[in-house]
């Protein structure tokens, strides 16, 4: 499998996760420290509070993709391992964040790193479980899990978008989506959702078995290949 990566946009958003987060630190630390010293300007603490807020959700932003290791980039890379050469990964240099182009299709994968037990029923995706914890998370330190589907058609759309650009309408391929969980302590029960809902660790076989029912054509694949990056970014 090729994997292409474009590793300046992960350098720059490592940073950026980190500055904010310190930022909002700093910010946080001064509004406390402004209500003891200056009560009479009740209004700073305040505005610390909301700027500190929001830069933390920032920082929260960027640093569940990219501050961690193994970043997310890296978990779908290892879940993908082994597949054959015909394969190519792209991370962040395509419309969408990460892509896959092979014998099974063009393939958008979408990670979450949310925990719990992650449900899709009468249309709507719900985090359920963990008790306080989860939801001390889902404030202060983890994302809500929103609308998977509507997120994942926009990414979509702006991948087919990105493509007509390229190839004439008649070489567009059909766009596959698939959600991957990569947190082992989520449990999924999504089995009516819109799309394939898996734990990573099922990605492969999911990809394997879609190769076996409806391969894309050899000559079609080079023609998408050719559309999209050549080479990773440094």
């Amino acid at each position: 499998m090729k994997i292409l990566s474009n590793e300046k946009t992960i350098k720059r958003n490592i940073k950026v996760g980190q500055y904010t987060t310190l930022t909002a630190l700093v910010i946080l630390a001064a509004g406390m420290v402004t209500s003891f010293t200056m009560p009479e300007q009740f209004y700073l603490p305040f505005a610390a509070l909301f700027v500190g807020f929001i830069l933390s959700q920032i920082g929260i932003y960027f640093g569940n993709r990219w501050g961690r290791r193994p970043r997310t980039d890296e978990r779908i890379t290892a879940a993908l391992k082994g597949m054959t050469h015909e394969y190519t990964l792209y991370h962040y240099l395509t419309p969408v964040s990460h892509l896959l182009v092979g014998p099974a299709g063009v393939w958008v994968i979408e990670p979450y790193h949310q925990r719990g037990t992650i449900t899709y029923e009468k249309n709507q995706w719900k985090q359920k479980g963990g008790g306080f914890m989860l939801a001390y998370l889902k404030l202060f330190a983890q994302e809500g899990l929103g609308r998977p589907d509507l997120e994942t058609q926009t990414d979509l759309e702006s991948l087919r978008a990105a493509l007509k650009k390229v190839l004439p309408e008649a070489e567009l391929p059909t766009l596959n989506a698939v959600l991957v969980f990569y947190d082992p302590r989520a449990d999924l029960q999504a089995e009516n959702a819109p799309l394939p809902t898996l734990k990573i660790q099922n990605l492969k076989e999911h990809l394997r078995k879609a190769a076996k029912q409806n391969p894309l054509p050899t000559a079609q694949m080079q023609k998408i290949l050719q559309a999209l990056p050549q080479e990773s970014v440094e």
